[in-house]
């Protein structure tokens, strides 16, 4: 990944894609050692985490994660997920957090000079292609090793750099353990709501 140490950078964390396409690819993001590899290697101006989290009075297994990422130097932005019942009957979450992040970009893009986004989402084109016009310059960190592809077309033609995430997975990531991945059992994360990020 192309960083500079005087460049002005922010981090775009799409937490459900970036849990999803760790998760498909077989590791665990470590956000402690994720947060300092950027600030050891840029001038890391601020990291936003985007989830959208079930709007119910249920205790949620998110809220330690977004608890902590809140008190340990990222800006959380969050809103309430929607609930639906699918085809099939089972009860699911969509919350889509493209236009927060989009809102978010175009804001800072007269104080950065690099966006770095945690998304693989097309839908983000437009905005990327926005803040480039205003110099700056965009790389999307996603996975074309996952199954399927996690990166969308679009988005990964526009930005001025793509990362592979499994490339650079070994300075944040803790890789799961079998025992772990069969005694944790279903978690409601936010990789488990529905967005259409590769539309």
């Amino acid at each position: 990944m192309m960083l500079k140490e005087n460049e002005r950078t922010a981090l775009f964390i799409d937490g459900s894609s970036l849990y999803f396409t760790a998760r498909n690819l077989g590791f665990d993001v470590d956000y402690r050692s994720l947060l300092s590899f950027f600030q050891s290697q840029c001038h890391l101006v601020r990291a936003y985490y985007y989830a959208a989290l079930p709007e119910t009075d249920d205790y949620s297994p998110l809220k330690p994660l977004t608890d902590w990422l809140a008190y340990n130097g990222y800006a959380l932005v969050t809103k309430n997920a929607r609930e639906f019942t699918d085809h099939s009957g089972r009860r699911r979450i969509k919350g889509n957090m493209d236009v927060e992040l989009a809102v978010d970009l175009l804001e800072q893009a007269d104080r950065i000079d690099h966006a770095v986004l945690f998304s693989g989402d097309a839908d983000l084109r437009r905005a990327v292609e926005a803040v480039q016009r205003r110099g700056v310059r965009v790389t999307a960190v996603s996975s074309l090793r996952s199954t399927p592809p996690l990166i969308g077309d679009d988005l990964r033609r526009q930005v001025d750099q793509f990362v592979e995430l499994s490339d650079i997975a070994p300075e944040f990531t803790r890789r799961q353990t079998e025992n772990r991945i069969r005694s944790s059992g279903p978690v409601r994360h936010p990789a488990d709501v529905i967005s259409d990020q590769n539309e």
